[in-house]
């Protein structure tokens, strides 16, 4: 991850980059350019996941929490004390991340990986359950709705951007700005001396704890910088589906998807999640003709990966190069 960026890699950066830039521009459909912004949404969550899964060593199994929080905290926010879409997304953000402080100080503490595991997941089901049951502010199961869209932008040489779902052009490149900036965040963090003692502390906790790492310190600020991506995440994901129910903000099975895209793209990988995020998306919208039985293909996808990639997609390289392990 430290080594300097190769030319090869630049420019498949380069080109992806072009890629979806320039897709709107090609006259593609609607519906497309909806299943491109979700693709965004979800590769934004994989990126934040992965970096305290895949590369900090953290099993969590609750950051759907933190999607759920900058989703309703957003929403609520904008809809009772009427700010503004653009303003809201930051502070519901801020507010997952505030959470992740709070429930990251205690079980962070903890060297034992199936306990922040299952403390992760149940404070997940707890801020689940509380916006099932609290009716008069989340309205529960029945959807909160009318939460406000992002409100036009005059943009010189460009005119004026609307984000409506007859127009989702400025949503698709708003979801891009947004993934371009926690790429960009998650490749500072990772190429700084802080990203040495992330990978230390991966590698072994004793120690980088021998060599002055803070163990504690390191992993409540990963911890917090992941939940404040996955927030904004959620946030973005209300003001653009305009709806919101427990089930689909904060529910498991979210988790195990962006749990599956980690694993398929590459678990520790920085373009891993990108590819998860793609294939998962794409492939889920693709079979949905199957009805039912597109979650048989779905599953049996994601076996046949674990199986003939266990380091996931990215991981793959053409034959003939020789690539470097990596640390278990």
């Amino acid at each position: 991850m430290f080594q300097p960026l190769r030319l090869n890699a630049l420019l498949t950066a380069v080109v992806a980059a072009l890629v979806v830039l320039g897709l709107p521009l090609l006259g593609v459909g609607s519906y497309v350019l909806h299943v491109m912004i979700l693709i965004m949404i979800f590769a934004i969550f994989a990126v934040a996941y992965n970096l305290v899964t895949g590369y900090l060593g953290l099993k969590t199994f609750g950051h759907h929490a933190f999607f759920g929080l900058g989703a309703y905290g957003s929403a609520l926010i904008s809809i009772h004390l009427g700010i503004g879409a653009w303003a809201s997304l930051w502070i519901g953000a801020a507010l997952a991340a505030a959470f992740g402080l709070f429930i990251g100080l205690p079980i962070l503490r903890i060297k034992s990986m199936a306990h922040v595991a299952v403390v992760t997941l149940a404070f997940a089901e707890i801020v689940r359950l509380s916006c099932s049951n609290l009716k008069g502010l989340t309205r529960g199961e029945l959807g909160l709705w009318g939460i406000p869209a992002f409100q036009a932008l005059h943009l010189p040489l460009v005119g004026e951007v609307v984000f409506s779902p007859a127009n989702k052009i400025g949503y698709y490149y708003l979801a891009a700005l947004l993934l371009g900036m926690t790429l960009l965040a998650t490749a500072v963090i990772l190429r700084s001396k802080i990203g040495l003692a992330i990978l230390a502390i991966r590698d072994g906790e004793d120690a980088a704890e021998s060599l002055g790492v803070n163990l504690t310190r390191i992993k409540l600020g990963v911890f917090a910088v992941s939940a404040f991506m996955v927030g904004v995440a959620g946030a973005f994901y209300a003001h653009y589906v305009g709806i919101l129910t427990p089930s689909a903000a904060i529910g498991a099975d979210l988790m195990i998807l962006v749990i599956a895209m980690v694993l398929v793209g590459g678990l520790g990988t920085f373009a891993g999640p990108l590819v998860g995020a793609v294939l998962l998306t794409s492939s889920a919208e693709s079979l949905r003709f199957l009805d039912q039985y597109r979650l048989l293909v779905y599953g049996g996808l994601i076996v046949l990966i674990v199986l003939f990639a266990p380091r996931g997609l990215a991981s793959l390289r053409l034959p003939g190069r020789r690539v470097p392990e990596r640390p278990a």
